[in-house]
């Protein structure tokens, strides 16, 4: 990499000197208005995140309750995909059908994982913490033997679930 014209270069703007320009201005890219949000690098508390989509869920507290409950259901669906018995091969391993199933059932599975993953990207402590609990909760009804039937781990081969594709 040649560095020799990097002292032509001027250093980028402080961010108080960038968001005084914008305030000053008061647009940003010809005009057009930009909510602006820091992204965080550590845990934080509070309400005010985006999760998954831009602007979501805002500033609300009911929002970011619907939000909450949102990436609960998120991980608790994993789990059971990670322990259903689509994913789980039988003596009918070798129909092409049940393999078709189970590879849109995996992908499925996988794409909820990675859902989860980022909303866990936020760096929110709740998101975190229900993320958390959704996989716990998902792992106690569907993986853990506490409600599953004796007579169903003989039936089907146990496959070791993932609740991450990662």
């Amino acid at each position: 990499m040649d560095h020799g014209h990097m002292h032509d270069m001027s250093p980028p703007p402080s961010p108080s000197s960038s968001s005084s320009s914008m305030m000053n201005n008061g647009s940003m890219n010809g005009g057009a208005h930009h909510h602006m949000m820091m992204m965080h690098m550590t845990f934080f508390w509070g309400k005010n995140t985006e999760v998954l989509f831009s602007g979501w869920p805002g500033t609300s507290s009911g929002m970011y309750a619907l939000c909450l409950i949102f990436v609960f259901f998120l991980a608790v669906l994993t789990e059971w995909l990670a322990h259903s018995s689509l994913l789980r091969t039988g003596d009918d391993s070798a129909n092409r059908a049940a393999g078709l199933i189970q590879t849109a059932v995996y992908t499925l599975r996988t794409g909820l994982a990675y859902l989860v993953m980022l909303a866990v990207m936020s760096f929110n402590a709740g998101v975190f913490l229900v993320a958390l609990a959704g996989h716990a909760v998902g792992f106690m009804w569907f993986g853990s033997r506490t409600f599953r039937n004796p007579s169903d781990d003989r039936k089907t081969n146990y496959l070791p679930p993932s609740g991450c594709a990662c």
